[in-house]
């Protein structure tokens, strides 16, 4: 992100966008967090008057969040709700949405410098979005309630596979609600009405 940055100052570009996430720290405990803050960092150190874009989850056509869920469901009796009975939660935001913001955030001066969180127009605990996806593909399966520990130790052991399930870094994201902050630029700010899941 910093290269990037860095090219674009050099080369004269009037206006960058860059795409990060909700809950973007330098101090987080998941590195996901901290290299998404670094990259922030190095972005505004390069580039101070960028347009920063931190999206939720982001769900479309062919997501990998969902659709994962899905199949998983398909395959196997029962799925785990991490976190306990409910889980964390989360404000899934739709992919054309972020397109939108991001095309708006290009060409509008008024956002330069900014920082936007882009959320959906709900907030879901992690039960309510696998209740979802099981309404949505017809099938019925057992909810479990999973611990953090405990997942933070099925995560650790999956996360040598080729494609992991499940990784330790995505159980310490976990800790935290992927939502919108209190008084954080949203959607909205940027005048794009958010699409719901449903």
């Amino acid at each position: 992100a910093g290269n990037v940055a860095s090219a674009a100052a050099a080369a004269g570009v009037k206006r960058l966008v860059h795409v990060s996430a909700i809950g973007a720290d330098t101090n987080g405990d998941a590195a996901y967090a901290r290299t998404k803050g670094a990259g922030e960092e190095a972005v505004r150190a390069a580039f101070p008057q960028a347009t920063i874009l931190r999206p939720s989850v982001i769900f479309g056509p062919e997501d990998n969040f969902f659709n994962q869920f899905a199949s998983l469901a398909r395959l196997l009796p029962s799925l785990p709700v991490f976190g306990g009975r409910d889980g964390p939660r989360f404000q899934p935001v739709y992919v054309g949405d972020v397109a939108d913001a991001a095309i708006n955030a290009a060409f509008d001066d008024t956002a330069a410098g900014k920082t936007y969180e882009l959320g959906g127009p709900r907030i879901y605990t992690f039960r309510q979005i696998l209740e979802r996806v099981l309404a949505e593909i017809g099938r019925r399966r057992l909810l479990i309630p999973v611990p953090l520990g405990l997942a933070a130790i099925v995560g650790a052991l999956a996360q040598i596979l080729p494609k992991p399930l499940l990784t330790r870094d995505q159980v310490l994201l976990m800790k935290r609600d992927n939502v919108v902050s209190e008084g954080a630029l949203t959607l909205a700010n940027m005048g794009i009405e958010a699409t719901a899941v449903e």
